[in-house]
């Protein structure tokens, strides 16, 4: 039998423990740049993820993270209630924030990671204010709203030396990769011609807006949504998806789908920066010969021709059309009458010397053309698979965080994913030029229409049409500071 004073020691054995294991419980969850700077490995290897945005997009999003095994998704933001229910409830160990900036404010010594799900309008001055606490950032597509943005952020990933993605998941796919290797091996010769389709918009543009304001619902704080965005009264049918149709915080079709189209060439042939770029756009009539004007409203159809200088990848120019509204390219002679163009809605097409492949959303299934090629492909397989394909987006994001910066690839960093954004939005710049107006003897004039925009890269301006510029960067809402790094 034990004495009284080794019951004692027992018991005091069994509290130390106790205490201990609970120490080391709230041990293995603190941020990772608590316990040893950028980069650290924690003991646990999981990654703590604040989430800007947790409806719709957001909300599947972190769970995707939460699936990796290795994320904990511990701040939640929303400036709408109605929007996070579900994330809160999925959730439900999270903080939950209403506003984004008292939430890395107070909360950043507590997680390592930022998620932003919101509208275009707001990505930058999120993402950019995530970077500079040096935490890794996940940024739903476009990256950003307007040029100057996006040139900043590629220019900020560099500096902060934080992990970067944007959510365009098929640069994850196997399809882009395979696409490069076979162009690699010469199956379709030099391509000097893209073409990328998309069956959106598939929410109301080439409208006027609403001139009946609407009661502002009290799980919403409407001046957190509008953030940078022009003040405005709250109207119906704008919260939460139609907003991407109107230019005061939407990039159009070309945001929703850009990124997932024109990936493809840009992964294969090493695209950069545009030089040039011309639109013409989709009318709405609204009586006999008289056009509507709607210059706050995305138009309901453009086709877009960006031209690219010569890369490594490529022996000229390469010329880019892009087409939305439903208007597609004409079928290539070498697909048959009943076969499938693209995935029918959308699709990416290269034109090679040699040759023709086209692919679908999120670069998957790609082909040769004509399809009668696909039997006997021989190439072998030259770069590495993102294990989960689009799906292992999320998982690859969360694992290089947890590695630190320069440690291992993602799909879709800054330096690839802002290049390409600024070329979606240069095309919506050509797009917006169509509306501008001038006064010219009485008359009114469209000077912006069916003209070439010569664009100068490294000052980000249009040199042959100075009214474009206006499009390159747009002044914040006061009370929200532009971007500087």
């Amino acid at each position: 039998m034990k004495t009284e004073q080794e019951n004692k020691n027992t018991s005091n054995r069994r509290d130390f423990i106790k205490t201990s294991a609970i120490a080391a419980a709230a041990f293995m969850i603190v941020p990772r740049h608590v316990l040893g700077g950028k980069g650290f490995l924690a003991p646990s290897d999981r990654l703590l993820v604040a989430s800007i945005g947790v409806g719709g997009k957001g909300q599947s999003d972190i769970a995707m993270f939460a699936k990796s095994g290795k994320a904990d998704i511990a701040f939640l933001c929303d400036v709408d209630d109605r929007r996070a229910a579900n994330s809160v409830k999925a959730f439900p160990k999270a903080k939950y924030y209403k506003d984004w900036r008292e939430m890395l404010d107070k909360e950043h010594k507590n997680f390592d990671a930022v998620s932003v799900s919101t509208p275009d309008h707001n990505h930058a001055i999120q993402t950019l204010a995530a970077m500079q606490l040096g935490k890794h950032v996940y940024v739903q597509k476009p990256l950003t709203h307007d040029i100057y943005e996006a040139r900043i952020l590629t220019q900020a990933a560099k500096k902060y030396k934080v992990v970067t993605q944007m959510g365009n998941q098929g640069a994850s796919n196997d399809g882009a990769r395979q696409m490069k290797e076979w162009y690699e091996a010469g199956l379709i010769g030099d391509v000097h011609t893209v073409y990328a389709w998309t069956n959106r918009p598939v929410w109301p543009q080439g409208i006027p807006w609403p001139t009946t304001k609407a009661e502002i619902p009290k799980e919403l704080d409407w001046n957190l949504w509008l953030g940078t965005a022009p003040e405005k009264d709250f109207v119906d049918k704008l919260v939460p998806f139609n907003w991407r149709g109107w230019w005061d915080y939407g990039t159009g079709a070309l945001g929703d789908m850009g990124c997932h189209l024109i990936e493809a060439p840009f992964s294969v042939l090493n695209l950069k920066y545009a030089k040039e770029v011309e639109a013409s756009v989709g009318s709405v009539y609204v009586d006999e010969f008289k056009r509507g004007y709607f210059p706050e409203s995305c138009p309901p159809s453009s086709h877009v021709t960006l031209k690219f200088p010569k890369t490594n990848k490529t022996k000229g120019d390469v010329t880019m059309h892009w087409m939305d509204g439903g208007i597609q390219p004409e079928r290539p002679e070498e697909l048959e009458a009943n076969e499938t163009f693209g995935d029918g809605g959308n699709g990416t097409l290269f034109i090679g010397t040699k040759g023709k492949m086209m692919a679908e959303t999120y670069s998957a299934n790609p082909k040769l053309l004509p399809l009668s090629r696909n039997k006997d492909i021989k190439v072998p397989e030259k770069y590495a698979r993102v294990k989960g394909g689009a799906d292992g987006h999320y998982a690859q994001w969360v694992d290089a965080a947890i590695a630190g910066y320069g440690k291992q690839e993602v799909s879709s960093p800054f330096e690839i994913a802002g290049p390409l954004t600024e070329a979606l939005l240069m095309a919506n710049l050509a797009i917006r030029s169509f509306d501008i107006q001038k006064t010219v003897n009485g008359k009114v004039t469209y000077p912006g229409r069916y003209t070439k925009m010569l664009w100068d890269n490294d000052n980000m301006k249009v040199t042959n049409f100075d009214e474009a510029n206006q499009y390159v960067k747009r002044e914040y809402r006061k009370g929200w500071n532009n971007l500087t790094l």
